[in-house]
């Protein structure tokens, strides 16, 4: 327990002390009793604007000034309660119904108790999190008001009283107090203060004293909107509207000493639980102990997993080992029309499922894959649950048997977005109203006696395939930071704003240290329309023969200081997203697009490397030093191109830019040389029409020299920064690594490779699959070379940010980039890693001096696991944008006879890349014809043939022509497109 910190003397208030003792074993078995003294005073507010008592002693702060009370005087009224009221929820309260506390039309003049605000941070971190900035919120009216320290208000627990009674009781006497203290304000209305909890024992024993006490159902069905906020309230742990059938279908999740004990002898093991895309009742996890992932199959065995969770796994027997599923099962073919209202345990597993698992045991078994077999396992419990926020669409199918007429309660079904998580059975009062919405959803329980997980509405995000509601979908389902930057975080910028300019005067103390290069001929080499300018270079010969390259960055620590608001929330953003039609900015627009911006003619604050090299683009010294500049030009890589192509160009800065590129192939060979990769995703740009924003064509992007140029220059600053740094801090440093895949993740491509083409794939190091990258070729198909490193590309390990004293120096190694070590430091208007780089390169350089939270190995640990996190659901975001908008480029168009590649064969349909557009698509043996023509696969060379109404033979790297036109996925509500064989 917390003891208040103010001595007896210096505080008249503080005339009681309560003690407290408890009990604990030590490591040796001894026990000790412990003691801790409770300071108790009648000096801490209500915080009512009603009382003047507490107003004249409450304590003041060292301007001599009470706080703000917080209490209105004048707060809501309900039918129960008309004369207003203050509400005073307890814990189980807040745990269920934070979503509807957040409402702007629902829940203000709230007292918090510090008794629950303890018990809520104990219960979730994430909830806790979010009750502290409700607090924060002027407008909501929440206050603290610290129960356990107010003498009148403490309760001491009783002999063979639990801690849950005690705590209860201690709520309920806080609620008496407060009643009671309102009372002597005599204000002519004086509000009811009201307990809210769902214990009903707790609701019989506050109406035993006279303490007003509601369940929040009661309390919601006497406001206003109080049918759809009930929506919002968690289903409870105990679950008792749930249809119970009389058996349990899932097995027992084991206790956490049970798995512990497991995994610490070697017969259980713990990890992440993947879900296949193509086949829902797959999943996979990865262990030490075995060089290939565990695979899981079908309901029992995943038992009750979500993707992402952290589970426990007991391998099975070897003769339960099995291959990847090799048959596509979409959960939407499979349990369309299940009734939502009721789950019985004997339909657990349907019989389409049934039959399809079975279809695949038989196939697998008549093939002589013994040696290709993986070991299969069971989920027997789960560590964490990595359950978060969803967004779907409700079934329509689900609807018709529960009605959905009225407003009584119903259940339906919620199909997500993302097709690896399974249907949400939600209650709900508005089927009607929420049909054809996209929602967004939060699971509560998965018991044992459900098929499926039950969760709540959080709340619609409007009509599907609308831009807003889809734009805000895939923002919310890759967990990025939208909301708009509070005003603490605007009030930290320059109070210039715009008109802010690099002193004129080098005395000022912004000049500190500071190198001025204005007179270099520097530019920026950007994609077109880029307004937030990171990085700017420059090139000139020297007169001994060698060449000064500069790199220069934005100086983003000058305006972003550590552990202010603006730090704070850059930290948590992580990275800025970039989506088709807008960016999601780390930081507030005026620094990231003007006052950062390394725009041309301008001066700006900069942090350059400064590089001699000799022809050979060897390094003969280099300097770090913060610096003033002023770029000469901002170019497009188009643009950048023209000029340095162009021979009539024969001014001092295209030459730098001739320079800059000679000296980029030098670099680029020497990396390539040293075992670099050489990898591909697919490219593809959205063309928008400028009026409307629409999107009009999709066209793939063109790669010029001048990319090139500018990527080897900031990889080579990274690596340069990175050595200074490490040398500085070599426990602290924030580096980027880049681990070695293991050889397994390979096998299978090795495999298609040596089947298919005659070729083979050498992984024993990162130079030996550059080269043998290179040489996957087929002369016939020229795109076949792309194509083998966009699937090598997916065998390897994410890159990952870490802090140096965390690994040891070998794990430091960028294997794609083959460098021994590497961080990022080259982009700090987009990215906090980058931003964390200059702050101790400022402090290795002896700019300024290292600040504490750029020193704290663990707050370092925490960052980098938090910007890891951040960078790559901003990818996914980026991604899912792209693909939204593709399909809304062809919407009403068909693209007849596109070239598209056959990735991945299954037993009932084929995965094809279409390069113009950059997207993958499915079709399935149910597309080509209606029945579904009957197929054969021989899953050893990669082949499907069909027979009957329509014959195709389709294998492995094979080029396909495809129809591709736009369609809604009926499962997902989103969409997308849709491709048709043609040849």
């Amino acid at each position: 327990m917390t003891s208040l910190k103010r001595s007896l003397e210096a505080d008249p208030f503080a005339s009681n002390i309560s003690s407290r003792s408890f009990v604990r074993s030590t490591k040796r078995g001894k026990v000790q009793k412990i003691v801790r003294e409770v300071y108790l005073r009648q000096d801490i507010p209500c915080s009512s604007k009603l009382c003047k008592k507490c107003r004249q002693s409450a304590p003041r702060n060292a301007a001599g000034k009470v706080m703000p009370f917080v209490l209105s005087e004048k707060p809501a009224g309900t039918k129960a309660f008309p004369q207003g009221h203050y509400v005073v929820p307890d814990t189980n309260a807040l745990l269920n119904a934070m979503d509807v506390f957040e409402q702007s039309s629902v829940f203000y003049d709230v007292i918090i108790l510090q008794t629950v605000l303890e018990e809520l941070r104990n219960r979730s971190l994430p909830l806790y999190n979010r009750l502290i900035n409700l607090t924060k919120s002027d407008e909501k009216r929440f206050y603290v008001f610290f129960n356990e320290f107010r003498l009148e208000t403490y309760v001491k627990r009783e002999e063979n009283e639990t801690i849950n009674d005690r705590n209860d009781r201690a709520i309920r006497r806080a609620v008496q107090w407060y009643t009671e203290h309102l009372a002597k304000t005599k204000a002519p209305k004086i509000p009811a203060v009201v307990m809210l909890t769902d214990d009903r024992n707790n609701i019989k024993k506050a109406k035993e004293i006279g303490v007003p006490a509601q369940t929040l159902a009661d309390y919601l069905g006497g406001v206003e909107d109080g049918e759809r906020l009930l929506d919002m309230v968690a289903e409870s742990q105990s679950r008792e509207l749930i249809h119970k059938p009389s058996e349990f279908i899932y097995a027992e999740h084991y206790t956490l000493s049970k798995m512990m004990t497991g995994i610490k002898a070697g017969l259980l093991h713990q990890g992440i639980f993947n879900v296949s895309p193509y086949n829902y009742l797959e999943g996979s996890i990865k262990v030490p102990a075995f060089t290939k992932p565990l695979l899981i199959l079908g309901r029992e065995n995943i038992n009750r997993s979500v993707d992402g969770d952290v589970v426990v796994v007991e391998v099975l027997p070897k003769d339960q080992w099995k291959e990847p599923s090799t048959v596509i099962i979409e959960e939407e073919a499979v349990t369309k029309n299940e009734n939502a209202d009721g789950e019985e345990a004997q339909d657990f597993v349907s019989e389409k499922e049934r039959k399809l698992l079975q279809e695949e045991v038989k196939k697998t078994h008549s093939r002589s894959t013994e040696g290709r077999a993986q070991p299969t396992a069971k989920v027997v419990g789960i560590l964490k649950r990595n359950w978060r926020q969803y967004v779907g669409h409700i079934d329509p199918s689900s609807v018709s048997r529960s009605g959905g007429q009225g407003r009584k309660m119903d259940n339906v079904f919620l199909i997500p977005m993302d097709k690896r998580i399974p249907k949400i059975r939600l209650r709900t009062r508005q089927v009607a109203e929420l049909l054809g919405k996209r929602l967004l959803v939060a699971i509560d329980v998965w018991g044992r006696d459900t098929r499926h997980p039950t969760g709540h509405l959080v709340r619609s995000l409007g009509e599907l395939e609308t831009k807003a509601a889809e734009t805000e979908a895939l923002l919310l389902e890759w967990d990025v930071q939208y909301r708009p930057f509070p005003r603490t975080v605007l009030d930290c910028l320059p109070k210039e704003g715009h008109d802010w300019k690099v002193p004129v005067n080098t005395e000022d103390p912004g000049w500190k240290d500071r190198a001025d290069l204005r007179h270099l001929l520097i530019c920026s080499i950007d994609p077109v329309g880029c307004q937030d300018i990171d990085d700017a270079l420059h090139a000139r010969l020297l007169e001994n023969g060698n060449y000064e390259v500069g790199v220069h960055i934005a100086d983003v620590s000058h305006f972003v200081k550590p552990a202010n608001a603006m730090d704070a929330e850059a930290s948590i953003r992580g990275t800025t997203v970039y989506l088709v039609d807008k960016r999601i900015d780390m930081l507030p627009m005026l620094l990231g697009t003007d006052l950062c911006s390394l725009k041309p003619y301008v001066e700006r604050f900069a942090f350059s490397v400064l590089w001699e090299l000799d022809q050979n683009a060897d390094i003969v010294n280099v300097r770090y030093t913060k610096s003033v500049i002023k770029s000469r030009e901002a170019f497009s890589y188009e643009q950048a191109q023209l000029r340095i192509d162009d021979p009539s160009q024969q001014d001092d800065l295209t030459k730098g830019m001739r320079i800059l590129l000679k000296l980029s192939k030098q670099l680029k060979q020497k990396r390539m040389d040293a075992g670099a990769l050489s990898l591909s995703s697919p490219e593809v740009r959205v063309e928008m029409e400028s009026e409307t924003s629409d999107p009009i064509d999709v066209k793939t992007k063109q790669l010029l020299d001048t990319n090139s140029l500018v990527e080897e220059f900031m990889l080579f600053a990274n690596v340069s920064v990175a050595r200074k740094i490490y040398e500085a801090f070599p426990q602290t440093a924030i580096l980027r690594r880049h681990a070695p895949p293991p050889k397994t993740n390979f096998d299978e491509l090795a495999n298609q490779l040596k089947v298919k083409k005659g070729l083979e794939l050498r992984t024993d190091s990162s130079k030996a699959l550059a080269d043998s990258l290179d040489t996957c070729v087929d002369p016939q198909n020229p795109f076949f070379n792309t194509l083998i490193r966009i699937m090598a590309t997916r065998c390897m390990m994410s890159a990952e940010y870490f802090c140096s004293g965390t690994q040891a120096y070998p794990e430091f190694r960028h294997y794609g980039l083959a460098s021994e070590i590497y961080t990022h430091f080259t982009s700090p208007i987009r990215r906090y890693a980058d931003l964390m780089a200059h702050r101790q390169l400022a402090a290795a350089i002896g700019y300024e001096a290292i600040h504490p939270t750029v020193r704290s190995r663990g707050r370092l640990e925490a960052v980098c696991k938090n910007i890891n996190v951040r960078h790559r659901n901003a990818q996914q975001a980026g991604r899912a944008s792209i693909a939204y908008y593709v399909g809304q480029a062809l919407k009403g168009k068909v693209a007849a006879g596109e070239d598209a590649y056959v990735m991945k064969v299954f037993s009932n349909g084929f995965v094809v890349l279409v390069p113009r557009f950059g997207i993958e698509g499915l079709i399935r043996l149910r597309d080509l014809a209606t029945p579904e023509p009957e197929s054969e696969f021989d899953a050893e060379n990669y082949v499907l043939r069909t027979s009957g109404s329509r014959e195709v033979r389709v294998e492995l790297f094979q080029r396909v022509k495809v129809l591709v036109r736009d369609e809604k996925d009926e499962l997902t509500g989103k969409r997308g497109v849709k491709m048709e064989l043609v040849d």
